[in-house]
This record gives structure tokens, C-alpha cells and sequence, in this order.
């Protein structure tokens, strides 16, 4: 049933349905159908009914969205749409409507007749900002209550082709290679409608307007109606002309029939590389010296047609041929147009005297198209230069016995002269020699033996003595070359072991022991483990044996002595019957045990650091009296060995190691002074210090 706009009627139907049975405990029976009915322009809407004597009521119909255009231009308020309920005829029905838009905030978008059950909208819809409406209507029995179900209520705003596309950007810029072929994608355009998606008032539709300039033709560019994407469409672009065009680009909704929105595309035409670079003159010549490495062959020019500076334009080398060797290199110019040949390694005349080289010039980037390769050759003539004699090789090693006899000879060490013309004769002579034990024959390069030779020597490293040898030519300018020679010492039993410390302390009672070092200059085999004697009277008094490693002494006294300094002689050899005697002073003090450090006798002369001590003490004693005039006799005790308080350093304040203990009572004429005045000031801080321990002994 269709109803054409503007009806002014209103039409009920009656369906009947066949074979009637119950379906979800609904009756079926003659249905009324309350569908989008006509009335004063508004579609009517009825409340559904439901069967009585049922737990639940269902709705008999579902009620249908109440469809609206957007942006309709009034006058406001304007009719929707109208509710009614079927017992509108013998009731009088007040309507009314409730949610948002309608009694809750928002408040007021859409109303409805309280008598009529019309509804309103009381201003412009606009479907991209809200599509759809939804509340409820509700109809009353005047003085009974409610005499419908609620019945849902939903709007729909109907779209209107009222926005016009609009593209991405303003502007679109892309690049094209003037070597570019038909079809080629350069860059996509886009534009988006903001109405209904899914209808033809969003739908797009893309078309070039316009292109500047319009040569070598004004179609040189098409677009892809649907997804906008930009192609070359004819073949001529050349950057030499045209260096980019300008295209106007239009997008239209309804399919290309409706609203429009323009863009601008720059496109800019990149050179290809369709111009190979070409030679300024094919054949090159230059001289070079042999020898010289870096050395500048020469400078090669090119032209190119290409854009200046650009990839296409710059230049590259390379040697395609006469460069076996790797003798050669080639590098582009700062200027990029130039190609400079240099050697990567010194050349031999002697060798090969003239090099032809075929150097091809091309692009950073490809051919565009197939172009010929442009090439150039290149004669290299090297110059003859005076080389210095060659030692092979250039480290000669030998191994020989440190004792050889002098004038004995060692090795033949000579150089080869690689020039070959003119013929020149070499000579020798000995360069660096530290120790002075070699000799050269200037003429034959034979290396004697010019004095003893010692393995255990400071100049010889790792057993190892190096000299260098010089050869030189007869040349006006001689030229010369150096070689190393290296001779590994093998070692001799010509060092006896000998023991390190020269003195020792030991005590008379109680008997320790003392290690003694033994070490020897020579090698294995000719060293540890070591033997040991006593000899003479040391024997009577003292024991020696070797320790565990066969490399220290140990050494007791076994006889208690008078305290003093006595001489005991050891005769120590190595593994090869080598020996000599060593003597060590051993210092017996009156005391017990291994610590000999207390107790001991006195020196044969007053150590240096005592009498500064006791000197220093003094000194300041007396500068602190100085000014009352008042000597006393002081009583000092002086620790034995080290200071405890200092670590066994020897402090830099003499108070700190010569103590006064305090005034002795006066006996001299000099204590006149301190009789007189009983009250004289004590030096407070000598007399904080600590009092004499156990151990000490007292010196006046």
C-alpha cells in the first residue's frame, strides 16, 4: 500500500490468517494493522494492545522508527509525527512524552500535544551531530490512569546532501620522472563527505579541472574517478621544458553530480638520467716515479647534459681494465665532473715501466634509458729513482752461545741492490750495536763477535740481543736500506747463585730461624735447586739447609753467644756444581725466640736518626726554657727499634720518639737558676706523654 505525500485520509486493515493456532501463547485472530498511516501530513502511530487474561502482555505490532530530514527549514514548531490510542473513542486520552530531548535535559527538542498526541520538533535536526532520537510516549484515561503501555518512540534523522566533500589537504605536491611510463602512479588525492556513509550524498567522485602548462599535451595527467589516485597519462615530459604542472582537481558527491570541493596538485618533474657523461679528450698520458705511493697520474674532465648537481648529473669512474694488480685507484672530483687517478701503491720501474689504463665514466644513478658508455685511456710511464738495498729478509733471526770466542763469526747478513742499471755495489756497516759486541765486514756483510757476549746482560730482552745492520750503495747520493738482526743468547752456566741478605739478627737463647734468598742471573738447568755448605768455624755454631723449593737457605744458631756481630760463611752452588762463597753478617742479641728485634747490642756506631732524634729533642727542650734561663738535666728513654706509636716510621716530631721522663735533681751549678725560681713552667706537652714501657733503655 503506498501513500503519496500529502494524503488526508486515514485507512484500516483487516488481515486474516488460515489455519489458526497458538504461537508463544498469543491468540490469533483478525489483526489490525496500525502502519505508517496519514494524517494532516504526520504519520499516526498507534499503541500496540495485547490479549488479556495473559501472566505478561507482548506487544501486538513493533512500532516503526518515525523517519525525519534534517535541517528542514520549519516554520518551528513542527509536526513529526501523532500517537493515538485505540480507545481514543470512548475515553478522553491525554498524551504526553518523557526522556531526553523531550522532559530531561536536553529539555525541549521535541514535544508533543497533551490533547492531540502530535509531536513536535521544535528546531532543525542535523544528522551528523546526532542520528536518531529515542523516548517514550505515554496515553492516560482521564480520571482512570494509564490506559496504554509506554510505547517507545524513535526518530530518525533522514540525511541530506548538505555537506559538500572536502580533501585532506589544500594543497598536494608530488615528484615525476621525466622517464616515467604511461600508468604510472604519482600521488593519490583524497576528499571525505560528512553525510551519510553508504548513500549517494557521500559519495565522492575525483576529476582534473584543469593542468598548467597544457604541453606537450593538456591531458599529460588522468585521475582515477573512484579513488583519486594520479597517472601519467601521455608520454613527452621533459624537465628541460616543463620543470612541474599545476592540476585543479575537483571531488563531487551524488556520483560527480552533486556538491563539489577543489584541490590544487603541484607536480614536479624529475630529470632522469636519459644524457650519459662524455670525455672532454680520450687519451691521457703521464709520468710517475716509481716508489710513490698517493703519487697524482692525472686529471680526467666530463661533460653531462643532465641537471647540474643532481645524480644524474654527477659523475663516477671506474677502471675497467690495466689495474690487475690493484696499483691504481680513481676518485670523482669535488666538482663532481672530474676523475682523478692516483697510485694506491708505490710502482716498480724495474718491474713494469709503462701501465695503460681504461677508465669508464657513468652516473651515480642508472640510465634511464640505454645509453652508450663513454671511456677513456690512460698511459702511465714510470720513472727509474735510486732504491735502497733490500735486506732479505728484513728480520733475520739466529741462535748462538753467549760465551762465544771474540772475532768468532755469527751470521752472513746481506742486502740485494733492485736497481737494475746502472750496477751498484752494497756495503755494511753496523748501525745500532747497545752492548758493542758485534763487528761487520763492510764489504761481504759477515757478522762477528767483537767482545763477550752475556745472555744476562740489561740490553737483552727475553734472551734476545737485536742490532741493526745498514746497507748502502756507491750512488752520488747512496741510498740505504736497514735490517734487524736478532740473536737468541742460549744460556751458560757462567753465574754462581748468590744470596741476598747481607745481614741478619737472631737471638742467643731459644733458637729461631732465618730464610735466606738465594736467586741466580742464569737460566733453567743452570740454576735451582741449590746446595748449601757451611764453612769454617761457622760450622761450630750454626746449621744450614736448603728449604722445600731448593731456592732459600735456612740458617739456625745452635749454640748460645755472647751477644755481638759475627761473620758466618756459606758456600751455595747450583744444579751444575757452580758455587761460590757468601758471607752474611749475623747480629746475636740477648734475647729469646725468632724476635731479635729488642735486647740486641749496640751498634758499632750510633745510627744517623737516633742522634738527630736525640739532638732535635734536646733542642726544643731548651728553646722552651730559653726564656726563664733554667736548665734541668733531662732523662730520656728511647724505644728500642721502631716506635709502636708511629707503624714503625720514624715520626717527623722528634717528641713523638725521645720522650723526658723528668728533671733529674739538681746537682750543678746550673740549677742555680731553678733553686731560685721552684715555680718555673714544665714543658706541659712532653709530660702528656706516655710513661716508659717495659723493654726500653734510658740514655742521659
Amino acid at each position: 500500500v503506498h501513500f503519496t505525500e500529502g494524503s488526508l485520509f486515514r485507512a484500516t486493515f483487516t488481515a486474516m490468517v488460515e489455519n489458526s493456532c497458538r504461537l508463544n501463547h498469543w491468540d490469533i485472530s483478525p489483526l489490525r494493522i496500525n502502519a505508517y498511516l496519514v494524517e494532516e501530513d504526520v504519520p499516526v502511530i498507534y499503541f500496540p494492545r495485547a490479549t488479556e487474561g495473559l501472566k505478561r502482555r507482548k506487544r501486538e505490532w513493533e512500532i516503526p522508527d518515525i523517519n525525519f530530514p534534517e535541517r528542514d527549514n520549519g516554520p518551528f514548531p513542527k509536526k513529526v509525527s501523532k500517537i493515538r490510542s485505540t480507545d481514543d473513542q470512548i475515553k478522553k486520552i491525554y498524551y504526553s512524552i518523557t526522556g531526553p530531548w523531550a522532559d530531561q535535559p536536553p529539555v525541549g527538542l521535541f514535544t508533543m500535544d497533551r490533547e492531540t498526541g502530535i509531536l513536535y520538533v521544535t528546531q532543525p535536526l542535523d544528522r551528523e551531530a546526532k542520528s536518531s532520537y529515542t523516548f517514550l510516549a505515554h496515553a492516560v484515561a482521564e480520571g482512570v490512569g494509564s490506559a496504554e503501555i509506554p510505547m517507545e518512540i524513535k526518530v530518525t534523522v533522514l540525511d541530506m546532501n548538505d555537506n559538500k566533500p572536502i580533501f585532506t589537504k589544500d594543497l598536494y605536491t608530488g615528484e615525476v620522472a621525466e622517464s616515467s611510463p604511461l600508468n604510472y602512479e604519482i600521488l593519490q588525492v583524497k576528499a571525505t563527505d560528512a553525510d551519510q556513509e553508504g548513500t549517494s550524498n557521500a559519495a565522492v567522485r575525483y576529476k582534473i579541472m584543469n593542468q598548467e602548462p597544457k604541453s606537450p599535451a593538456d591531458d599529460m595527467f588522468t585521475i582515477n574517478p573512484v579513488n583519486g589516485f594520479i597517472r601519467v597519462n601521455a608520454k613527452g615530459l621533459d624537465r628541460e621544458k616543463n620543470h612541474n604542472y599545476t592540476l585543479e582537481v575537483r571531488a563531487a558527491d551524488m556520483e560527480g553530480e552533486g556538491l563539489t570541493g577543489f584541490t590544487k596538485v603541484i607536480l614536479t618533474v624529475m630529470d632522469s638520467n636519459d644524457n650519459a657523461p662524455i670525455y672532454t679528450q680520450t687519451q691521457f698520458s703521464a709520468t710517475v716515479p716509481e716508489n710513490t705511493k698517493d703519487a697524482l697520474v692525472v686529471k680526467m674532465s666530463v661533460t653531462d647534459k643532465d641537471d647540474a648537481h643532481t645524480p644524474t648529473w654527477n659523475a663516477k669512474f671506474t677502471i675497467v681494465d690495466g689495474n690487475k694488480d690493484g696499483l691504481f685507484t680513481v676518485a670523482t672530483g669535488a666538482n663532481k665532473q672530474e676523475g682523478i687517478i692516483t697510485t694506491a701503491k708505490g710502482l716498480d720501474f724495474e718491474k713494469i715501466s709503462t701501465h695503460t689504463l681504461l677508465v669508464a665514466v657513468e652516473n651515480e644513478v642508472p640510465f634511464a634509458v640505454a645509453l652508450p658508455t663513454s671511456t677513456a685511456r690512460v698511459t702511465v710511464t714510470v720513472l727509474d729513482v735510486n732504491e735502497p738495498p733490500i735486506f732479505d729478509p728484513a728480520v733475520k733471526v739466529i741462535s748462538k752461545r753467549e760465551n762465544l770466542a771474540v772475532n768468532q763469526a755469527l751470521v752472513r747478513y746481506t742486502a740485494h741492490d733492485p736497481d737494475i742499471a746502472p750496477k751498484q755495489t752494497v756495503r755494511y756497516m753496523i748501525v745500532r750495536d747497545p752492548a758493542g759486541w758485534l763487528n761487520v765486514d763492510k764489504d761481504t756483510g759477515v757478522v762477528t763477535v767483537k767482545s763477550e757476549m752475556d745472555r744476562e746482560h740489561l740490553v737483552v730482552k727475553n734472551d734476545v740481543y737485536t742490532a741493526l745492520i745498514e746497507a748502502y750503495d756507491d750512488d752520488e747520493v747512496p741510498a740505504t736500506g736497514t735490517g734487524t738482526l736478532e740473536i737468541k743468547l742460549e744460556d751458560v752456566n757462567d753465574n754462581a747463585p748468590t744470596i741476598q741478605e747481607r745481614g741478619i739478627r737472631v737471638c742467643n737463647k731459644m733458637f729461631g730461624t732465618r730464610l735466606l734468598t738465594v736467586t741466580d742471573k742464569d737460566g733453567p738447568g743452570f740454576s735451582a735447586p741449590f746446595s748449601v755448605e757451611l764453612e769454617g768455624s761457622s760450622r761450630n755454631n750454626w746449621t744450614a739447609r736448603m728449604n722445600e723449593t731448593g731456592t732459600g737457605i735456612i740458617l739456625q744458631l745452635v749454640k748460645e753467644l755472647d751477644p755481638g756481630f759475627y761473620t758466618v760463611q756459606l758456600r751455595v752452588t747450583d744444579t751444575q756444581s757452580l758455587g761460590q762463597l757468601s758471607t752474611v753478617t749475623a747480629e746475636v742479641s740477648d734475647c729469646k725466640g725468632s724476635n731479635a728485634a729488642c735486647g740486641r747490642a749496640p751498634p758499632p756506631s750510633t745510627p744517623l736518626p737516633l742522634i738527630l732524634g736525640v739532638l732535635a729533642g734536646t733542642m726544643l727542650l731548651l728553646s722552651e726554657r730559653k726564656r726563664d734561663k733554667k736548665v734541668t738535666n733531662i732523662r730520656f728513654k728511647i724505644s728500642c727499634g721502631s716506635d709502636p706509636h708511629t707503624g714503625g716510621v720514624a715520626p717527623a716530631d722528634p717528641r713523638k720518639y725521645i720522650r723526658p721522663l723528668g728533671p733529674e735533681k739538681c746537682s750543678s751549678r746550673n740549677c742555680k737558676d731553678t733553686a731560685q725560681n721552684p715555680q718555673a713552667p714544665r714543658p706541659r706537652a712532653w709530660r702528656k706523654k706516655r710513661p716508659a714501657a717495659e723493654g726500653e733503655e734510658e740514655f742521659i
